[in-house]
Formats: structure tokens, C-alpha cells, sequence
């Protein structure tokens, strides 16, 4: 079937989630429930959907519904073959997508995601890259506030650099300045499902601790190595640093991205995450923060101990939370050999990196697979890789995003 045949666009599959919730009030927003944008929201109950859609358009059939089941691969494959795009937020996505990733790849569906499950990606790409290469399914992963503004802030930095200097810059430095909101209880649950998948199999450690873990096989490495874990002064910030909590995941995206496009950032690129502080001691405050915290969840009773802490399935913070939330992201670029050169950009978020603005770039990575014209193939692909400057254009001009350039 083409994708013209299909009934559906997208199906948003996990609406009844709240994440999932934010990005049908969204897609409703945006663009409507009609032959603008034919969609719809998909779960395993038809009760809890239907009241969904009268939360959003005051009818309980106000928005398509489609019921299906994560542990029924035939319910899976029935959904993925009635659209041209899934765009899912159940997560831990290797507790409860692998099943889904499967039934896409087998009907050419393309599909996007919020994962930050690096380990997970990483059995994904190497089970299924070669069959969605032949079925035509683009499998997008990291599509929300992991990995959009670091994969998306160095492709945007990398063309400023490309038009001013006709170079590319040979290592860019991401630094976190400053945060209203929270990541979201997904995104800890499925760093927890990480670490528990390393505590039963200790040898993924060693894949986990990989800087170019998802990088193409045979694909070159370059310098970089593991992430910051302690304070440490950045002469270019004229600051002091500590690790960001995100790094492990968005370095492994940037990377896979310059893989994919032909090492387009270089050969000898590297790229690295901290959080910019405002003293020494506020650093390394930071610093044994972030190493006590990871240590303190390695221990098992403490990671249970975690749930209880977090937000339940369903659960996040109120709207005006959300609305008053933002972000502002440094990006530096070394120019390769003079650095007089070197260029400065700012990434900025007018909601919560969590909920709010994850919610808006995961949506606009849907309608950019569904609605533009995406050059590439069927495979795995980063959103930089993937949709490049449609997907730049859609988050300035619809998600809240900004991105600027500073000499």
C-alpha cells in the first residue's frame, strides 16, 4: 500500500499518557482533526481515548481512535499498516517498543520517538536497519528534549560556520546555562531500565561507556572520549563546568549524525556536554551531585526506592509550570584554524525541556516525516540527519525553538 492509500497520516500511539496528552492538544492546535492533517490517537483502551479526545474537543469522537496492543504483535502490525507515521511516547521503550519499532519496519511505516535508551537503539539499529533500509521505514529516535537541541544546535552551527567560513568546526562545546523545569519521569525511568539492563548483563557496560556506540559499523572514530564527570574551567565560557546529566545519550546522537551525513562536521569532529556554573565550588557541588546520584542509583534498593519519587504514569506538572518553563543552551564552535573565528550559538525554549517543549518538537518531527519533502531512505536516522532544514524550520517557526548565531 502507498502512503497516499493509507487512512491516516499519523497515529500519535500512547495519547493517554501525559506526554502523550500534550502532543494531541498540540496536533489539535495546530492542525486540527480534518484533511489538513489526517491523524490520529492511538492506545490499548478505547475508553480512556475517547476521553482523551472530549478533553481536547469536547466530543468523545472528536478525534480518530485506534486501539491496539504493545504485547499483540498482531494488533501492531494492523495499526502501523493504516498509517504513514507512528509517533509514540510509551516508553521504556525497551520494556514496551521493540514490538512496535518491528511492525513499522515490516509495513514501511516511518516512525519517531522521545527515547534516550542508548542500549536499546543500539539493538534496534543493528536488528532492523537493514530490513527498514528495505521496506522504506524511517525509524527517527530521540525527538524530544533528548536529543533535538544538541543535535539540532550543532547542525545549525555547522551551517553558520559552513556559510561565513566555508569550514566546518572541528569541535563544538554544548553548555547548558540555564533551566526552568524539569527532565521528565520518563526519561529517569528509562535511565533506570538502563542501568538495571547493565546490573543483569554487566557486559553492556562496556557498550554503555562507548562514545561512538551508535555510530555505523566501520564508520570512523574520532577523538572523543567519556563524558565530563567532575568540575572543570572552560576557557572559552571564561566558566566554571560540571557534567550534564543528558550528556551520555546527546553526545552518541550528534556523533551517529555526522556518521550519517558523511562525516559532514569532519572526520577529526569532536563533541562534548556540561552545564556552565557560576563558581568552583557550586561546579563541583554539582559535580559530586551528578557522580553520587549515578552511584546511588547503580544500588538496586535505591533505584526502587526512586519510583517512588517520581511522577506516576499519566502525571507532570501543571500547565502553568509548563508555560513558564524554559531553556537556554551555549553552543561553541572551534573554527578548525584560525580562532578568531569561532562562532557562538544559542538555543532557546519557550517551555519546560521536559513536557512542554518535548511535546512540541516531538509533533513537529511527525508532520516534518509525513509533510515535507525527506530525502533519505528507509533506515535509522538522527532528526539532524534526517530532516535537516525542514525539521530547523518547523521547530523556529512552530515548537517554541530558536536558534542564533553570535560572533
Amino acid at each position: 500500500m502507498s502512503d497516499n492509500e493509507r487512512e491516516f497520516e499519523i497515529i500519535l500511539w500512547g495519547a493517554t499518557g501525559f506526554t502523550g496528552r500534550l502532543v494531541a492538544e498540540y496536533l489539535h492546535t495546530k492542525y486540527g482533526n480534518d484533511e489538513k492533517l489526517r491523524w490520529a490517537i492511538g492506545g490499548r483502551s478505547k475508553q480512556k481515548l475517547e476521553a482523551i479526545s472530549a478533553e481536547i474537543t469536547g466530543d468523545k469522537d472528536g478525534l480518530a481512535i485506534v486501539v491496539a496492543n504493545s504485547n499483540d504483535d498482531d494488533s501492531l502490525k494492523a495499526l502501523t499498516a493504516r498509517t504513514q507515521v507512528v509517533c509514540t511516547t510509551v516508553g521504556p521503550y525497551a520494556l514496551y517498543g521493540s514490538s512496535l519499532v518491528s511492525a513499522c519496519v515490516e509495513n514501511g511505516t516511518h516512525y519517531c520517538d522521545l527515547t534516550g535508551e542508548i542500549l536499546w537503539m543500539d539493538r534496534m539499529i543493528k536488528q532492523f536497519q537493514s530490513k527498514a533500509e528495505l521496506s522504506g521505514a524511517r525509524i527517527v529516535h530521540t525527538c524530544g528534549f533528548d536529543s533535538i537541541p544538541s543535535d539540532m544546535g550543532v547542525y545549525f552551527l555547522q551551517r553558520q560556520m559552513q556559510a561565513m567560513y566555508g569550514v566546518a568546526a572541528r569541535h563544538i562545546k554544548y553548555r547548558a546555562k540555564s533551566f526552568s523545569g524539569g527532565f521528565s519521569g520518563g526519561t529517569v525511568y528509562s535511565m533506570i531500565n538502563m542501568l538495571e539492563e547493565v546490573q543483569k548483563e554487566p557486559a553492556l557496560q562496556q557498550a554503555l561507556d562507548d562514545p561512538y556506540l551508535l555510530n555505523p559499523e566501520g564508520s570512523y572514530r574520532g577523538g572523543d572520549v567519556n563524558e565530563q564527570n567532575s568540575a572543570f574551567y572552560d576557557d572559552d565560557f571564561k566558566s566554571w563546568t560540571s557534567p550534564f546529566p543528558m550528556a551520555l545519550i546527546n553526545t552518541r546522537v550528534v556523533r551517529r549524525s555526522n556518521a550519517l551525513m558523511d562525516d559532514a562536521y569532519g572526520k577529526d569532529f569532536r563533541y562534548d556536554e556540561a552545564t556552565l556554573s557560576d563558581s568552583s565550588i557550586k561546579a563541583r557541588a554539582a559535580a559530586f551531585g551528578s557522580l553520587a546520584m549515578m552511584g546511588s542509583m547503580a544500588i538496586s534498593p535505591i533505584r526502587k526506592m526512586l519510583h517512588s519519587f517520581l511522577p506516576a504514569p499519566g502525571q507532570g506538572p501543571s500547565k502553568d509550570k509548563r508555560e513558564n518553563g524554559f531553556y537556554e543552551i551555549h553552543l561553541h564552535g572551534v573554527h578548525p584554524t584560525d580562532r578568531a573565528k569561532d562562532l557562538r550559538v544559542i538555543v532557546t525554549g519557550d517551555m519546560d525541556p521536559g513536557y512542554g517543549s518535548t511535546s512540541k518538537m516531538l509533533a513537529e518531527c511527525a508532520v516534518c516525516l509525513v509533510k515535507d519533502n525527506i530525502q533519505v531512505g528507509g533506515g535509522f536516522w538522527t532528526p539532524a540527519s534526517a530532516m535537516g532544514d525542514s525539521l530547523l524550520d518547523r521547530l523556529q517557526d512552530n515548537a517554541g525553538l530558536q536558534f542564533t548565531a553570535e560572533m
